[in-house]
């Protein structure tokens, strides 16, 4: 026999000698823990000693202690305790975005927009209606004198300013110098809006004075929705007459559009008023939003501030997001 299998044999007998020591003074706890160091320290020899198969000593003491052809086992595997609810969230928030309250808003109240337009020429009623909350519209007579100084302040304020420009009425009245007309040519009524549009400074759109006519009239409207478009503005339609096509133009062109749908003083009497501003309420709680027109008159300005220092459970919102809101709604309201 040669050396290499002598120390190999004896370092076997050791094994059993050491073995056969534990079990006189560890009993049944060393005998029972024995399939879980061979199967982690000799896992190619483990299955002989598994529990079912009871352990043979003997037989390790003979053939030795084979190489492992295995990766090394986990001695005591590892209860699963899930993930702390810090780390759920964060899994959960990555993988379907924040919950709805933290998008944005939660869910919200119905809200109301309000433009005051045909300022400029009055300068003491313009001044007061710089004075309302900043998210009150105001729309400027772009022929006005005193419209681009006036509207450049109001900007400064944090309103949002258009460009209220005159168009042919139904009826037989002057709606003002350059107003656009549906007999012009499509160059003639470009120029004219290029020209209202460089009067008043800051605009993020434009709305109708007067116009019932004219904005009754696609082929009239298009080069003007063309001009909106190449500058990024919008059309908000003061709904001036029942056969106006604004919006189904403004629409099919990709201009933001919507309509008016109160307004706050065709009469001027404060009881008129008052009711009109309820009715801008209802409608709000209604369809969701809405959107009312008034005018620098004194009896407007005066309730309108009163109004809205008080809660009626809408939310006065800018008239762009008004608008936004309405087009993604698919909101139609009548004409009132």
């Amino acid at each position: 026999m040669d050396r290499g299998t002598l120390i190999r044999r004896a370092c076997d007998a050791a094994f059993v000698a050491l073995l056969a020591g534990g079990l006189a003074t560890g009993g049944g706890a060393a005998l029972a823990g024995l399939p879980r160091f061979l199967d982690a320290a000799l896992p190619g020899m483990a299955a002989q000693a598994r529990p079912e198969q009871g352990v043979n000593v003997a037989r390790f003491a003979l053939t030795g202690f084979a190489e492992s052809r295995y990766a090394p086992q986990v001695l005591y595997p590892v209860a699963d305790a899930g993930f702390p609810d810090w780390l759920t969230d964060a899994v959960r928030l990555a993988r379907t975005g924040p919950p709805p309250t933290l998008r944005g808003l939660p869910v919200r109240r119905p809200v109301i927009a309000i433009c005051i337009d045909d300022l400029g020429a009055d300068i003491a009623g313009t001044d007061r209606a710089k004075l309302l909350p900043k998210e009150v519209a105001l729309s400027f007579l772009p022929y006005a004198d005193t419209t681009p100084f006036l509207a450049e302040a109001a900007a400064k304020r944090g309103h949002l300013i258009l460009a209220h420009v005159p168009m042919q009425a139904l009826v037989a009245s002057d709606p003002g110098p350059m107003a656009l007309r549906p007999d012009m040519t499509a160059a003639e009524i470009t120029r004219r809006l290029d020209w209202n549009l460089a009067r008043v400074p800051g605009i993020a759109g434009i709305n109708n004075h007067e116009g019932s006519r004219f904005t009754a009239d696609s082929a009239s409207l298009t080069p003007v929705m063309a001009g909106l478009k190449a500058r990024g503005l919008f059309f908000f339609d003061s709904r001036t007459g029942p056969a106006s096509r604004a919006e189904r133009v403004a629409a099919d062109m990709g201009v933001m559009t919507a309509g008016r749908d109160i307004f706050l003083d065709d009469d001027q009497d404060a009881a008129s008023v008052a009711a009109q501003l309820d009715a801008l309420e209802r409608e709000a709680k209604r369809t969701g939003a809405a959107i009312a027109i008034g005018h620098p008159h004194d009896v407007t300005l005066r309730l309108l501030k009163a109004w809205l220092a008080k809660d009626h459970g809408v939310t006065l919102v800018p008239l762009d997001e008004a608008m936004r809101l309405k087009a993604s709604r698919g909101l139609t309201v009548a004409a009132r």
